[in-house]
């Protein structure tokens, strides 16, 4: 087994080093890939140190803020062209529990998408407040009612592709970001009739940094969903 865990960052000197250590310490096969935006706070300074005495951390340095799209993107490409089996996405925070990527990776094995979900077994989210809470549990519903896609939780960022997966999407032609960006691909992954597995996380709002959530993620996700579903009735989309 081959794995890639995929970390974009933007400021997060604060968790990366711990969230590197606990990663590396799960899984002897388990590489990780940070694709940070030119974080002024040094992350990527913190996670060079890291790599001169730990030779399964890798780092791409991009010229400044792109988007979480593009850097999922340039990392599925990074995962493809070294030869990863398994690529997953993550957050740096914490939010997304580093604990539960032996599940996730456990569920892949007779899946070909495995989604860490919020919304699969009643609601799993601490320290939110209620209004974002309620804005992305009715967001996922919108989501699944206009798709038609049977994912409780479509916007989920963390999540185990099979590398067969990515090899039959178009990357180039993924154009979303944010929450879209999560949309699009279990959309694209699920036309295309792969096996797709959700299994109950606990997401936890970050301790340290700042949400990089803003309302032009929320509206390009809003949007997103309808220009997938007429792109699919039209059949453009493949």
């Amino acid at each position: 087994m081959k794995a890639l865990t995929i970390i974009p960052t933007y400021n997060e000197c604060e968790n990366i080093q711990r969230l590197l250590e606990i990663l590396l310490s799960q899984n002897p096969d388990l590489e990780v890939l940070i694709v940070d935006d030119n974080s002024p706070d040094g992350t990527a300074a913190i996670v060079q140190e890291m790599m001169s005495s730990q030779n399964r951390i890798h780092l791409l340095q991009r010229a400044g803020k792109m988007g979480l799209g593009s850097a999922y993107v340039t990392g599925f490409k990074y995962a493809l062209e070294h030869g990863f089996e398994f690529i997953m996405e993550m957050d740096a925070d914490f939010s997304h529990n580093p604990n539960d990527v032996p599940r996730l990776l456990e569920a892949i094995q007779s899946n070909d998408l495995v989604i860490g979900s919020r919304y699969c077994n009643g609601v799993n989210i601490v320290n939110w407040p209620i209004k974002r809470l309620l804005i992305s549990y009715f967001a996922s519903k919108y989501v699944r009612i206009i798709t038609k896609m049977p994912i409780k939780d479509p916007t989920g960022g963390f999540k185990c592709f099979r590398r067969r997966v990515l090899e039959s999407i178009d990357l180039d032609k993924i154009l979303s970001d944010g929450y879209a960006f999560q949309i699009e691909m279990n959309f694209r992954a699920w036309l295309k009739g792969f096996r797709i597995q959700e299994i109950p996380i606990v997401f936890t709002e970050r301790i340290n940094g700042v949400s990089k959530m803003s309302r032009h993620i929320v509206w390009e996700a809003a949007w997103m969903v309808w220009h997938l579903q007429i792109r699919k009735l039209l059949g453009l989309l493949h």
